[in-house]
């Protein structure tokens, strides 16, 4: 369920907005274009959403929530996948938005890593094109830097949600037993913050033990090879796997099958579908959702009223543009509730992109 969120004045662009030289509500009640005066008629508008890879189901979910908002407004999303590959990742950004007439492009990107936000940024500003950014970006860069047609920022905090899954994880173990840590990429907000929130979670929990702890990338497979590694490592003394996301988790999953171990609490991040069913079933402890569909959706909404001019990024307060959004923890209390989600299209109207931000980043 959703937690209360803050209301704010819708912010509509009826003005002429630095840098972005936005001027919606015209008198004659015609289109514009990109061409006259900076704002672009919906036709003239290109969807784009990028993330890792879509075998990760957490990120597929979050290109078919940006097909859901595109459809809704007539367009259709072109989709990028870089399969972690920084280098691959910027190259595909540069190409996307090579040529004239891209002051018309939205994108919706992942950044692989923190490092890799200021030359996306870059090169959305040098082509003048819209940009929303998620989860990972450096600290001192922010999108009222300069960057007017840099929406936003979105991201969750990582440290509670690696927190409750592990709060979660050590109460269904009694409060004492050994446990091992499955980290993201370790040059990732995400992946830092959420062991962070581990390390938290075991500061108030004496009777529990982190055995060992080691990167799986995010990934599934690399998952199940590190989790094979480590139950022989530590035998009979595990009781619990953390992972920083639900492929991981799933990936430990296989492994605690494979080696007939049944007693084993597993928890991870992002709710992805068979994580709720593992939860469903009481293979898997808990998750926690960020919602990606919702996230595929929001970043490609934000930057469509930018483009049509029914948001001036320049007129929304900072803490709206680099902010945290809601998250939810899923165990078997709550499963039910998010076992077939649906997207509340209402949340992408022009005036409703920002109600789910619970506070700003820092």
């Amino acid at each position: 369920m959703r937690k209360p969120t803050r209301h704010r004045p819708t912010v509509l662009a009826c003005v002429v907005a630095s840098g972005l030289l936005l001027t919606a509500c015209a008198d004659d009640g015609g289109s514009t274009s990109a061409a006259g005066d900076g704002t672009c008629s919906p036709d003239e508008i290109t969807l784009i959403g990028q993330v890792r890879n879509q075998t990760n189901p957490y990120e597929a979910a979050w290109l078919t929530g940006g097909d859901t908002f595109a459809e809704s407004v007539g367009l259709e999303q072109q989709h990028l996948t870089y399969d972690g590959d920084s280098q691959r990742q910027q190259e595909q950004i540069r190409q996307a938005l090579a040529g004239s007439g891209m002051e018309c492009a939205v994108l919706n990107v992942l950044p692989n890593g923190d490092s890799d936000t200021a030359p996306i940024v870059a090169a959305a500003n040098e082509a003048g094109a819209f940009l929303v950014t998620q989860w990972n970006k450096p600290a001192e860069l922010n999108p009222w830097d300069g960057f007017d047609r840099w929406v936003a920022h979105i991201t969750y905090d990582g440290e509670e949600s690696g927190y409750l899954i592990a709060k979660a994880l050590f109460d269904r173990m009694g409060g004492s037993g050994g446990v091992i840590a499955l980290q993201g990429i370790l040059d990732t907000s995400a992946a830092q913050d959420r062991f962070a929130g581990l390390q938290r979670a075991l500061s108030e929990y004496p009777g529990i033990t982190l055995l060992d702890e080691q990167t799986a990338g995010f990934d599934r497979a690399e998952a199940l090879n590190v989790t094979r590694t480590l139950l022989t490592a530590h035998a009979d003394h595990v009781g619990g796997i953390w992972a920083a996301n639900d492929d991981m988790a799933l990936g430990a999953l296989q492994a605690l099958e494979a080696a007939g171990l049944e007693n084993v609490g597993v928890v991870g991040i992002d709710a992805v579908p068979e994580a709720i069913a593992a939860i469903q079933e009481g293979r898997m402890t808990a998750t926690v959702s960020s919602d990606g569909p919702w996230q595929g959706a929001i970043g490609l909404a934000m930057g469509y009223c930018a483009a049509t001019g029914e948001l001036d990024p320049a007129s929304v307060d900072n803490d709206d543009r680099a902010f945290f959004a809601e998250q939810f923890l899923i165990d078997q209390s709550n499963v039910a509730e998010f076992a077939a989600p649906e997207l509340d299209m209402a949340d992408f109207d022009c005036a409703n992109v920002f109600e789910r931000a619970t506070g700003p980043i820092g």
